[in-house]
């Protein structure tokens, strides 16, 4: 069995190349069981970590996945105490194993496979809902996987410009000296009204507890990308902007139900299941058409599927 390092996954990967690999799964679809997850109790009940377990697997069913077809199991630990010694919140691994022997055949770093896994997901739905010539970028978050999501968006669109907001100011000058080298200009912003009404597309990846991107800021034809804030009690955007945009979704199976960007408006009757356009698989198989016209604003939320997992877990070991 292979160890398959962050190092290892950084070396071979391209989002051209992974996009056309997500294109293709999102088509073909996988079986894929909810996650389970399990309570990590702490002694006094108080801040409680967590163990999530997800699985997905080809279609053995279908004859041209039995010979190369793969199971994939992400084991993915939530300890709030990590952030005393210096770890990560959330960690975890990756299983792969041969779908026809079962044999493990790689052991993936986590980390970095979501951060490729997210960013190539908003990719490949920006190559649906966002408009053709968007050239301006508003990147909110300055965290980890903000710099994968501003190359991701940059490989689908004519990006010239990115503006990084952040609530700490020097956490987004600390990405835009990062991002330095670039074939497309980078700076930092503190007007965060301002930069997402100058903005084709709007990348939020926070971990904000109430509404940061107000409606009356979109302008017509934008591209709202909400990547963050996956928990029901934690939202990006307010209700303005769910009742102006034609909304998409990575998954129906999951997302409404997980995310207070949609579970609240969902209680309140500021939305309905009806008004969700689509989730990534029927775009994928032109089940359903994206962004209809130049001036609508569509809005894509994720929250992450095991799909994309295995499709990027597959893709890695294919080439490392």
């Amino acid at each position: 069995m292979r160890i398959i390092t962050a190092q290892d996954i950084e070396e071979v990967m391209s989002f051209r190349d992974l996009l056309e690999t997500l294109r293709r799964a999102f088509r073909v679809g996988v079986v894929a069981p909810s996650p389970h997850t399990q309570r990590i109790a702490r002694p006094t009940g108080l801040d409680d970590g967590s163990l999530t377990i997800s699985s997905a697997w080809h279609n053995f069913a279908a004859q041209d996945t039995v010979e190369r077809g793969f199971i994939g199991t992400r084991l993915e630990s939530c300890l709030p105490t990590s952030l005393e010694h210096d770890a990560p919140a959330v960690a975890g691994v990756y299983l792969l194993q041969s779908g026809k022997t079962g044999t493990p055949l790689a052991l993936l770093d986590g980390k970095a496979l979501v951060n490729w896994r997210t960013a190539a997901t908003s990719a490949l739905a920006s190559s649906y809902l966002s408009r053709e010539d968007s050239s301006r970028l508003l990147m909110v978050g300055a965290g980890n996987l903000a710099p994968y999501l501003i190359d991701a968006h940059a490989s689908v669109r004519p990006i010239k410009e990115v503006l990084v907001w952040n609530r700490s100011p020097a956490a987004a000058q600390q990405l835009v000296e990062h991002m330095q080298g670039q074939p497309f200009k980078v700076s930092a912003t503190a007007d965060l009204g301002g930069a997402v009404r100058g903005a084709d597309i709007v990348c939020c990846a926070t971990s904000a507890n109430t509404p940061i991107i107000q409606g009356e800021w979109l302008q017509e034809g934008t591209h709202l990308d909400l990547v963050g804030s996956m928990h029901a009690d934690q939202r990006e955007c307010d209700d303005t902007v769910i009742s102006q945009a034609r909304l998409f979704l990575d998954s129906y199976d999951n997302t409404p139900t997980t995310t207070g960007d949609l579970k609240e408006p969902l209680a309140d009757g500021v939305l309905s299941l009806q008004d969700i356009a689509s989730d990534l698989a029927e775009l994928c198989q032109g089940d359903r058409a994206g962004r209809r016209f130049y001036e609508q604003i569509t809005l894509f939320k994720s929250t992450g599927t095991a799909l994309a997992d295995l499709a990027v877990a597959g893709h890695v070991y294919l080439r490392v």
